[in-house]
């Protein structure tokens, strides 16, 4: 009985450290984040609002991701801002107002989050090579296909927080077979500053063109969930 009883015992510690909560990824170290490759990772998801598929996204300029992040503004090192090695694709002026509209028109039942997407590559170099083939914007319905299963040979962990009326997609890229993560440091950086970030109730505040000096958010509690 007693052999049981540890089996019993161990069997539950397994299942609530499987069951642990997922903003609790921030702390893990490089190895182990969840990589898997691009054909398996998961993408964006929908739901049952097809309509936001045809909705843009755009590349944001290194500046607006500071902003979007609400990143404490730091002197460049060595010439270099922070996140060198990272990618970002923000929602177009069209997929905010459609977003609105979108939400009138079906009388509350559309929704009116937006999506933000990140790719932490491993490298500068990886970062530069990507970049050369995506596209400056994109609907988010070919995200999946063109920008995540389109990175052949490579592997990607993924993080998901809503942040009230914007949904962030994090993804660590690496080449396939390559242990641990380069560019763990800014990850957890990056991943930490989401979590950190207030709830946005409205994001008109993006409407100010690309040239937008701020974005701002209401002061309630952070609500995150990671994947």
């Amino acid at each position: 009985m007693g052999e049981k009883e540890k089996k019993i015992s161990n069997n539950k510690k397994n299942k609530k450290q499987k069951h642990q909560h997922p903003n609790d990824q921030t702390t893990k170290t490089a190895s182990d984040f969840s990589f898997k490759p691009s054909s398996d990772v998961k993408g964006l998801r929908f739901g049952g609002q097809f309509v936001v598929k045809s909705f843009t996204i755009r590349r944001a300029r290194p500046l607006e991701l500071f902003q979007l992040l609400s990143f404490p503004p730091s002197k460049p090192s060595n010439n270099k801002l922070p996140f060198p090695s990272t990618t970002a694709f923000l929602p177009t002026n069209f997929t905010i107002l459609a977003h609105h509209a979108w939400h009138t028109l079906t009388l509350g039942l559309g929704t009116k989050t937006s999506k933000v997407v990140l790719f932490v590559f491993e490298t500068e170099g990886m970062k530069a090579a990507v970049d050369r083939l995506w596209p400056p914007e994109i609907p988010l319905g070919e995200v999946n296909k063109r920008l995540i299963r389109g990175l052949s040979g490579c592997e990607m962990a993924r993080f998901k927080f809503r942040k009230g009326c914007i949904t962030f997609y994090v993804y660590a890229v690496r080449q396939v077979g390559n242990l641990g993560f380069s560019s763990a440091d800014d990850l957890r950086t990056i991943l930490q500053s989401v979590v950190a970030l207030q709830d946005f109730l409205d994001h008109t505040a993006m409407l100010a063109m690309p040239n937008q000096r701020s974005i701002s958010y209401a002061n309630a509690h952070p609500v995150a969930m990671a994947h």
